[in-house]
C-alpha cells in the first residue's frame, strides 16, 4: 500500500492536470503498474489518466512504447535514454498530454558496476516541450525504492 502523502501527491496532479483539460499515460518498468495505481486509487482519475504501460521486458519496450533495440544495446534498460524513449513512446501510442516512465533496479539483485541497487531513472514528456528525465539513487529495499520512484514520479509530472 502507498503512503496517504503518496496518495495526496497523486491527488493534487490529477487536479492539476485535469483544470488543465490534460490527459496522462504511464509506461513503467521497475514499478510495476504502482504510479498508474496511485493515480487509479482516486475517485475520478478517469478524467485524466488515460493508459498504463507496464514493460517489464526490454521486448515489451519496443514492441508496446517504441523503443529502440539501439538505445537498449548501447545504454541498458536502466538509463536516461531508455527512460526518455519510453516517455516519448507512451505519450505518442496513447496520444495523451502527459507521459510519465520509470526503469530502474529495485532490488535485491540485479546491480551492476556503475548501476547500484536503488538507482532510478523517471521521465516525464509533454505534448510541445523538451522530455525531462531524473536520476535517483533511492535507499532501502524494493518496497522503499518502489514507493519512492511512485511518489518522485508523482512530483515530476506536476505542471509548473
Amino acid at each position: 500500500m502507498l503512503p496517504e502523502a503518496t496518495l495526496d501527491e497523486a491527488r493534487a496532479l490529477l487536479a492539476a492536470l485535469e483544470a488543465r483539460g490534460q490527459t496522462l499515460a504511464t509506461a513503467e518498468s521497475c514499478t510495476g503498474g504502482l504510479i498508474a495505481a496511485a493515480l487509479t486509487a482516486i475517485a475520478g482519475s478517469s478524467a485524466v489518466v488515460m493508459a498504463g504501460f507496464v514493460t517489464y521486458s526490454n521486448e515489451a519496450k519496443i514492441r508496446m512504447l517504441g523503443v529502440r533495440a539501439e538505445t537498449l544495446a548501447a545504454h541498458g534498460a536502466v538509463s536516461e535514454p531508455v527512460a526518455r524513449e519510453m516517455a516519448e513512446g507512451a505519450l505518442a501510442r496513447a496520444e495523451v498530454d502527459v507521459a510519465l516512465s520509470c526503469t530502474g533496479i529495485a532490488g535485491p539483485g540485479g546491480a551492476t558496476p556503475g548501476k547500484p541497487v536503488g538507482l532510478v531513472f523517471i521521465g516525464c514528456a509533454r505534448r510541445g516541450a523538451a522530455t525531462r528525465v531524473e536520476r535517483h539513487v533511492f535507499p532501502g529495499d524494493r518496497t522503499a525504492v518502489r514507493a519512492a520512484t511512485v511518489a518522485a514520479a508523482l512530483r515530476l509530472a506536476m505542471p509548473g
